[in-house]
């Protein structure tokens, strides 16, 4: 079986981190694989939503070490200028919402790439770590960018350092996670907001991906004039004009994410 595994399905794209035997740990095919659907998410049309979940009972455990100790593997700054860094960059650039579906373990990497996604939901038995420290590293993936925005200098800079594992509850609490759901029924649960999701208005939700991501870097009076700018853009979309027409008709609005 393939290391990624992508299925589309009512405009929605499941890609499952698949080396099970591994906690869906990453080695160089399986990033480069990811990087490839990705892309492929990114330029079919009939998908308007991307869902992300670890098959067996972990999401990710981050890099497989095995790699990293071999003498004859890609090394770090490889592994993270060929492999983590574009993971996250596609993430964080893709104009389609990105679900992370925490069905297990998140560790290092692994924990950085669910937290770049647009939203993130866990089953109740998942956890979240940044291992990096004990091992003698410092996060990436992200993990240094996203998750004090997330939860706090102060929050961030503790779980990185002593490297603590966070319950999905407490994730929740702090401010990591949208929603946590019982295991029997987190697929179900994490699927029916993919679906609807897969319902909106794409370009929509796309603009508003594109502001978040500069909100963290702009003042005030910047980030005004690209919600302008992407107000404007939204306003000559098909959705738009089904939006407000059916609002007037009194109806729910059929979107094409056009």
């Amino acid at each position: 079986m393939s290391s990624i595994i992508l299925s589309i399905e009512n405009s929605i794209a499941t890609i499952t981190l698949n080396r099970p035997d591994k906690l869906n740990s990453f080695n160089r095919e399986m990033a480069l694989l990811m990087q490839s659907r990705l892309d492929e998410c990114t330029s079919l049309q009939e998908v308007r939503c991307i869902y992300i979940t670890g098959a067996g009972k972990g999401f990710c455990a981050g890099q497989d070490l095995a790699e990293v100790a071999d003498p004859n593997g890609p090394g770090m700054q490889k592994i993270l200028s060929e492999h983590y860094n574009p993971i996250i960059t596609r993430i964080r650039n893709i104009p389609k919402p990105v679900i992370a579906a925490v069905n297990g373990v998140a560790a290092g990497a692994g924990a950085n790439l669910a937290l770049a996604c647009d939203i993130v939901v866990a089953a109740e038995s998942a956890s979240f770590l940044q291992a990096f420290s004990k091992i003698g590293l410092i996060p990436d993936s992200g993990g240094t960018y996203h998750l004090p925005r997330l939860i706090g200098f102060q929050r961030a800079s503790a779980l990185m350092m002593l490297g603590d594992k966070v319950s999905a509850a407490d994730a929740l609490e702090m401010g990591m996670l949208y929603k946590v759901f019982a295991d029997v029924t987190f697929i179900d649960e994490s699927k029916k907001i993919a679906s609807v999701l897969a319902k909106m208005p794409t370009k929509a939700l796309a603009y508003i991906k594109h502001a978040l991501n500069q909100s963290a870097t702009n003042n005030l009076e910047t980030q005004l004039l690209l919600e302008d700018d992407y107000q404007q853009k939204a306003a000559t979309t098909v959705d738009f004009k089904e939006g407000v027409q059916a609002f007037l008709e009194k109806r729910l609005p059929i979107f094409k994410g056009e």
